[in-house]
């Protein structure tokens, strides 16, 4: 599988975030997207999401599902989008749902460190503990393309480590990731690209 985008440009109210990027990425590699803050980083991540159109340029994946490329892609942005009303496994269990996946809640819930509060409510837990929810959300439901906006926001090291674990288990299995990081995680990216410079 090749997911590659060709020549992108796109603005924002009026201004021109990044013009002719072109980048590829394969099965089994990360693509870290760096820059300073404005640079455009989560602009090139919701483009290659579908959230936003360029405004030139492709973004293709290669084979394409039937259904479209976006049933291959799971965004994870700044926010975690968590009901805090709901438990952790309820939670789970709708976007397991929504999204017709089929993995296990519970050895999720483990894999991130987090297995002894699937019954509490979202609205108990810290920081750090939402986001190990929102990471589990990758795990239920297999989509081979990663796409992360700053995904250590609100961890502390052990969770670094962890993530960086999830990060290797995916490009083993095939898949494919790509972070806008502000520092680096603790796996070595294919590439990068730069944005503001020229791509690495």
């Amino acid at each position: 599988m090749h997911l590659s985008g060709r020549d992108l440009s796109v603005s924002r109210g009026g201004r021109r975030i990044f013009d002719g990027l072109s980048f590829v990425l394969s099965s089994g590699e990360f693509v870290a997207v760096t820059g300073a803050n404005g640079a455009g980083k989560s602009t090139l991540l919701r483009s290659v999401a579908g959230l936003l159109r360029p405004d030139e340029g492709s973004i293709v994946l290669a084979p394409e599902p039937e259904a479209g490329r976006a049933v291959a892609i799971h965004y994870l942005g700044h926010l975690d989008g968590l009901k805090p009303r709901l438990t952790v496994h309820e939670n789970l269990l709708f976007w397991r749902r929504l999204w017709q996946g089929s993995g296990d809640i519970d050895e999720s819930l483990d894999t991130v460190g987090i297995g002894g509060l699937a019954y509490l409510h979202v609205s108990s837990l810290s920081a750090g503990q939402k986001r190990r929810v929102a990471l589990a959300r990758l795990l239920i439901h297999g989509r081979p393309v990663w796409l992360l906006d700053e995904p250590a926001t609100s961890l502390d090291a052990s969770g670094e480590a962890m993530l960086g674990r999830l990060v290797e288990a995916h490009l083993a299995g095939g898949g494919m990731v790509m972070a806008a990081l502000h520092r680096p995680l603790p796996v070595a990216p294919s590439r990068s690209i730069a944005l503001g410079q020229a791509a690495a």
